[in-house]
């Protein structure tokens, strides 16, 4: 089946051909273990797991590393403003990580390399720039990537080097398109480091961010590789300074498609620390959400586009969860499984490989369910549209991880449905509307419908 991905390389929708038949090498960037990921983190990893489910699906046997940055100028700062050794910072995050990722149904890598351990593989590679001339050590024992000893730097990010303010070298993690400078491999040992060094040939100290991700890629993946996955924000410098210090060492194309999903703003404004609207995963299912409402918000808008993450999503993707779970149940309830798909399942398919279109994907299946719902009510629906309807759910679960587990209501909630009943059937709104504001705070949410009030899950 062709699938096309848009490169973050070309700017342009290219089709898929794997290295190696049958077989896809994915890398993705994984998380900065210097405080628990929040929403907005987990659009990429949401994204990246559909990616993962897509190929898997269509056939391909995807090897997939996420790695885990456990050192770097965020870690170090977290512990030294804890006065903690930095492996007790990142163990904790790391293990609040791996919860998150199992609470959202997200897939997970077959290898999380964490940085740490990989230090004597980026002395290495720093060692080759160093012989080949495309880095340099400084005064200090720290050492620079030259970025005028290639041609093509700042392809990824569409620079214009030419246009751009210049200075010598950068020596933080993060910078911006002002100062595209040679970059820092490798960080002399400072002060404010306290217990964080290895010893180099250069003298101690520590890996640069940038020089993790290529060492740790290419040992798990090969020198050359399918699949290179972050945010946007990854594209410059981190996934820039990649290709540039990769395909100087390696000599070789290092990745040949790169994806990127956008930002996630909270109800139109940029999650930010400063405005106190960040939420992690915890805090939300605390809330009340599920995880399945959580994943579907995440997917519902294209990942090359930026979504916006609000109360109103929540509960329409409530809504809609619900339906899927519903229809699937009462499908169930009339039939066995069947072995054919009806024919909107290869529209299904395809929205998908047209570079991972969920909303498309979405609303086929949406519009599907529609109508087997209208037939279900109006007792219209064959056995074997009731078995084709089964088969289109689960293989379309395989992707979204919409359905959840059959849920028993208990005793308590149950008597303030029917107490909610009661009220509705003498017309008294105001305990109806009341009751359902209680079910809601206990996560809970009560659906009328033509077949009476559904509860369910909230």
């Amino acid at each position: 089946m062709e699938i096309r991905f848009y490169n973050t390389l070309t700017r342009k929708k290219e089709i898929f051909k794997p290295i190696n038949k049958g077989k896809v090498s994915l890398y993705t960037c994984g998380p900065t273990v210097y405080n628990r990921a929040h929403i907005g983190n987990f659009r990429t990893f949401i994204f990246e797991d559909v990616l993962k489910r897509v190929l898997q699906l269509v056939g391909y046997n995807v090897k997939h590393v996420m790695n885990i940055t456990d050192v770097d100028d965020k870690t170090i700062k977290k512990a030294h403003e804890e006065n903690k050794k930095l492996n007790k910072i990142t163990s904790k995050y790391t293990s609040e990580f791996m919860e998150d990722l199992q609470a959202l149904k997200i897939l997970p890598a077959d290898l999380f390399p964490a940085a740490t351990d990989h230090i004597q593989n980026m002395i290495e590679m720093i060692s080759i720039l160093i012989e080949n001339k495309n880095a340099y050590v400084a005064d200090d024992g720290s050492v620079f990537f030259s970025i005028d000893s290639i041609n093509d730097y700042g392809k990824l990010a569409n620079l214009d080097l030419k246009r751009q303010k210049q200075t010598d070298r950068v020596a933080a993690d993060e910078y911006t398109k002002d100062n595209p400078r040679d970059f820092a491999l490798w960080k002399a040992w400072k002060v404010e480091d306290g217990d964080v060094f290895w010893d180099s040939p250069w003298g101690i100290g520590r890996p640069g961010w940038h020089m993790e991700c290529s060492v740790m890629s290419t040992k798990y993946l090969g020198n050359h590789f399918d699949i290179h996955c972050g945010g946007v924000d990854n594209i410059f410098p981190h996934h820039e300074n990649e290709i540039a210090q990769s395909c100087a060492a390696l000599g070789t194309e290092f990745v040949n498609i790169w994806m990127h999903s956008e930002h996630l703003n909270m109800a139109d404004e940029k999650m930010s620390k400063s405005l106190g609207n960040i939420k992690t995963i915890p805090e939300l299912l605390d809330d009340g959400h599920s995880a399945e409402s959580l994943r579907y918000v995440l997917i519902s808008s294209h990942y090359r586009s930026k979504l916006s993450f609000s109360s109103n999503k929540l509960d329409d993707a409530r809504k809609a969860v619900h339906r899927i779970n519903d229809i699937y149940n009462r499908l169930q309830g009339i039939i066995s499984d069947g072995n054919s798909f009806p024919n909107e399942y290869d529209q299904f398919i395809e929205a998908l490989v047209d570079d991972l279109n969920t909303p498309k994907a979405l609303g086929i299946l949406f519009n599907y369910l529609k109508e087997l719902n209208r037939k279900i009510d109006n007792d219209k629906l064959t056995d074997e549209e009731s078995s084709r309807g089964i088969l289109f759910i689960k293989k379309a679960d395989e992707i979204f991880s919409f359905l959840k587990d059959k849920t028993v209501i208990p005793d308590e909630i149950a008597k303030l449905v029917a107490k909610r009943n009661e009220a509705r059937k003498d017309k008294n709104w105001e305990l109806s509307d009341l009751l359902r504001e209680e079910l809601k705070e206990k996560g809970w949410i009560v659906e009328d419908t033509l077949d009476g009030s559904k509860c369910y899950s909230a």
